[in-house]
């Protein structure tokens, strides 16, 4: 009995912490309003770094071209690619003069190092603004580009971004993909917000070229593969140099991965970076995370058991209506809300799955782009 009333107490603190976490960090976000931007129509290079990318490029390249912007170059780079990404690159350059093709070939002191490619691409970009996505990318309007660059407002030198997944309503590793992506992003959004800028992804994410020299580039974790955009993002952003653009324009839409297998190597590169983030970030969440498996496992154990259920019951309930109403707006905003009733079963398939990526890091290295 000893026992169960310590987990009882146990599931009472989680309960406690993530209803602080869902109220006064989650909350100020979800429940904030995109600010009126003026248009400004800054000039902007559009950074597409790709490694065998021949049909992706081919089937969204169009829509970054179609952009309703009047000042704009597409910096295309290839990385050491060994298909033919180079050849559709200069197909589309033969006619759209607003392309520039930077050909990277493999460096012995860089080899495999996105980071390298994408250096040499924003060395060769014309513009102070770079607005960065991928090759499997496509943004869900043409004003995308607009949207991004009219956060470049004052001392903002850095614009957050959501990049969504396409959906795929038959497919339950689909829904756990754009979730684990959708509470990222409300975690990274929600973070800067209140000031604590940590990450950024990728997919949709803009900064001053002067902001990356200042900074070096890359130089301070050069020879860590992975973190192109959230170590850049958690090394210099701060609290008055990093906008947040969550307006339906902004945002950009991917190819998920369509086998567990692929998705989970994909994600423990990506987790595999997280150590390397400041202090106050790393305890922040591992605070969410643990409070989070925390309240799952306790939970099981009480209920298994009977120990005071109604109480427990009731507790679970009211944190369960938090999380919805929470995660309820966050989802409306980022246009997400199919994934809403399936929550608490892909909640604790993430919780799983990140627990599982935590202990296959430790035992190995995961593989990075190649």
């Amino acid at each position: 009995m000893v026992l169960l009333d310590f987990v009882f107490y146990g599931f009472l603190a989680a309960v406690i912490v993530q209803v602080f976490f869902y109220f006064f960090l989650f909350g100020i976000f979800v429940f904030s309003k995109p600010q009126k931007k003026t248009t400004k129509n800054v000039p902007v290079s559009v950074i597409v770094c790709a490694k065998n990318e021949a049909e992706n490029l081919k089937t969204f390249l169009p829509s970054l071209l179609n952009q309703n912007h009047p000042n704009f170059e597409i910096v295309l780079i290839n990385d050491a690619s060994n298909d033919n990404t180079l050849e559709v690159m200069e197909q589309f350059s033969q006619v759209n003069n607003n392309i520039k093709i930077v050909n990277v070939k493999n460096n012995e002191a860089f080899w495999g190092n996105k980071k390298f490619a994408l250096t040499l691409g924003i060395k060769a970009s014309k513009n102070n603004v770079l607005l960065f996505t991928d090759a499997d990318c496509k943004p869900l309007s043409k004003n995308w580009i607009q949207e991004m660059s009219n956060c470049f407002d004052g001392s903002k030198s850095i614009v957050l971004g959501y990049g969504s997944y396409s959906k795929n309503k038959k497919s339950f590793l689909n829904k756990l993909i754009r979730f684990e992506t959708f509470i990222t992003a409300i975690n990274y959004f929600s973070f800067a917000k209140i000031g604590l800028p940590y990450m950024g992804v990728g997919r949709n994410l803009a900064y001053r070229k002067e902001e990356f020299f200042n900074a070096n580039g890359f130089v301070n974790h050069m020879k860590i593969h992975s973190g192109d955009d959230d170590l850049f993002v958690n090394q210099v952003a701060s609290s008055k140099n990093t906008a947040l653009c969550y307006s339906t324009d902004s945002f950009t839409i991917s190819l998920p991965k369509t086998s567990f297998k692929d998705w989970f190597k994909q994600k423990r590169r990506h987790i595999s970076t997280a150590k390397y983030y400041k202090a106050s970030h790393k305890i922040l969440l591992t605070l969410l995370y643990v409070s989070n498996l925390w309240f799952w496992l306790f939970f099981i154990i009480l209920v298994t058991s009977l120990f005071n259920w109604k109480i427990v019951l009731g507790i679970f309930i009211f944190r369960l209506f938090i999380q919805y109403l929470i995660l309820g707006v966050g989802a409306k905003k980022l246009g997400e809300t199919d994934l809403l009733i399936l929550l608490p079963f892909l909640e604790i398939f993430l919780i799983i799955t990140q627990f599982s990526i935590f202990i296959n890091n430790i035992i190995s290295k995961p593989k990075y782009w190649k």
